[in-house]
């Protein structure tokens, strides 16, 4: 069974509704992403930056899996599929993927301050005074900025691996997320789904210049029967 290897970015779940909150003048919700997205933003204001996680989880709780995401999962049904996914949603999952890699951590988990390998699944507000079992402060379980990405030595290893690479709404341009498609073995087919498509130029590369929902729709046809 072939083994296709999916790399998905903001764009795979904005159809479910969910914002970017990523804006154009780089800004995060008006903040600076080192006010929300760093261990010194969450040093110097926690309150602040368990809010806008919190409004990010709620968000997701609000919304479902669009049809890019349920069809991704019946590929399965073909193929052996690896997800790697930059989003911090469960959506993937929801719509029944079942390898699924998480390189930027879940907004539905969150973890001890004392100790990263006490991870717990969160589906409510976290507040200042929620501990883990030692009395640690309890902070999302997510990647932010200056600190080590803890799945990516295992989602180099499933790219290795891959006869055929799909990227879906995200550029690539982000680190070290965007090494990723330096460890795809050299003729692998790829399709790049995106309405402004960007990747730079790749062996054995189409461009499918659509959303998500409709790429991959356009993907599932194309490579159900392969």
């Amino acid at each position: 069974m072939k083994h296709i290897v999916v790399l998905t970015g903001a764009g795979m779940s904005a159809e479910s509704g969910l914002k970017t909150f990523r804006e154009a003048d780089g800004l995060w919700e008006g903040h600076d992403v080192t006010e929300v997205a760093s261990p010194e933003g969450f040093i110097s204001n926690p309150t602040l930056v368990l809010d806008f996680y919190n409004q990010r989880r709620r968000q997701l709780l609000s919304v479902k899996p669009n049809s890019g995401h349920f069809d991704l999962a019946q590929l399965e049904n073909y193929y052996k599929v690896s997800i790697i996914t930059q989003n911090i949603d469960d959506l993937h999952e929801r719509a029944g993927s079942t390898n699924v890699i998480h390189l930027h951590g879940e907004v539905l988990k969150v973890r001890s301050t004392f100790d990263e390998n006490d991870i717990q699944i969160w589906k409510t507000d976290l507040l200042l005074g929620d501990t883990c079992k030692k009395g640690y402060q309890l902070r999302p379980h997510i990647v932010w900025f200056g600190e080590a990405v803890p799945m990516i030595e295992k989602a180099i290893d499933v790219c290795s691996t891959a006869d055929i690479l799909v990227v879906i709404g995200t550029s690539m341009k982000v680190y070290p997320a965007a090494s990723l498609i330096h460890y795809i073995p050299e003729n692998t087919k790829t399709y790049f789904i995106d309405p402004k498509p960007a990747l730079e130029t790749k062996k054995n590369l189409t461009v499918i210049a659509e959303t998500a929902t409709q790429g991959v729709k356009k993907l599932f046809e194309i490579l159900k029967f392969q």
